[in-house]
């Protein structure tokens, strides 16, 4: 199923069915030991699936519904099949703020392995009609929910032994997850159990050069702030908002992308709040181990 969220479209599937899963990873092409994200209705589920201290029970409080993905222990293995945790002895869990898609997840009653709706490696779809060039004939039912209004994958932190670790930035910035759980730790060994850390990842098919203080001959541009309109100029925020680049930013690049250029170059983004998560999908989508 083509489901809709906040963040990005996802390819559902039912979390505890081994072979529904498997045609997950078939439909994306998605290398099996990189783990999926169970979503759920609410936080209770949650905590009846994962091993929740107090502090992953504060940042579903101050989070959720919204793009926070937590990994703890796992501790219903039956709910998450082997699979979909890609034989990890922790499971990611994650209560999404679309209605259409906990309407779903209510009236089903279980967890909801939601991937991005796109083929493996490449950018993440934020409308209905980029999901379902993607992998819409791969599915038996597809949700139109509109446009996403993050428009990047959920924010991701282990909360295991030891502090709090960021293995993926996104909506939800560092400085509002320790407001909540102190200074975080960066991910170390504890990458592996995150999606969306393969080195190269996000990418379209044409070359992304970023920093670019301009493009180059044959290359598409994505601006940021002030820049001139042009035949193949996508400006990701004209007014140099982050909120809105990071909206339009998979967009954008599948855009571009339509363009057939030689590269894509991108004006470099500022490296504070959600800027951490718009350069960790493009330094991916530019091939750069992050």
């Amino acid at each position: 199923m083509l489901l809709p969220t906040e963040t990005v479209y996802g390819l559902g599937a039912d979390a505890a069915n081994p072979a529904a899963v498997a045609a997950i990873f078939e439909a994306k092409g998605r290398p099996r030991f990189n783990p999926l994200i169970a979503h759920v209705h609410d936080a209770a589920t949650a905590a009846r699936i994962a091993a929740f201290d107090d502090r992953a029970l504060a940042l579903a409080a101050a989070f959720w519904p919204g793009p926070l993905t937590i990994v703890a222990p796992v501790r219903d293995a039956a709910a998450v099949c082997d699979l979909a945790r890609a034989g990890l002895d922790t499971v990611a869990v994650r209560v999404p703020g679309h209605p259409l898609s906990r309407a779903v997840l209510a009236a089903f009653g279980g967890p909801v392995v939601a991937p991005s709706a796109n083929r493996s490696g490449r950018p993440s779809p934020t409308t209905f009609e980029d999901a379902f060039a993607e992998t819409g004939d791969k599915t038996a039912a597809a949700l139109d929910g509109g446009p996403c209004q993050v428009g990047l994958e959920s924010t991701v932190v282990a909360v295991l032994d030891g502090p709090v670790r960021l293995l993926r930035p996104g909506a939800v910035t560092r400085a509002q997850l320790e407001a909540v759980v102190g200074p975080l730790a960066e991910a170390d060994d504890d990458a592996k159990r995150s999606p969306g850390r393969l080195a190269l990842h996000y990418a379209p098919d044409a070359p992304v050069r970023i920093e670019a203080a301009a493009p180059r001959a044959g290359e598409a541009f994505l601006a940021f702030g002030s820049w001139p309109d042009g035949e193949a100029v996508f400006n990701l925020s004209p007014s140099g908002d982050l909120a809105e680049a990071a909206a339009n930013l998979f967009a954008f690049l599948r855009a571009a992308d339509r363009t057939k250029p030689a590269g894509i170059a991108v004006a470099p983004i500022p490296d504070q709040g959600l800027g951490e998560a718009i350069n960790d999908r493009l330094r991916r989508a530019a091939g750069f181990v992050g």
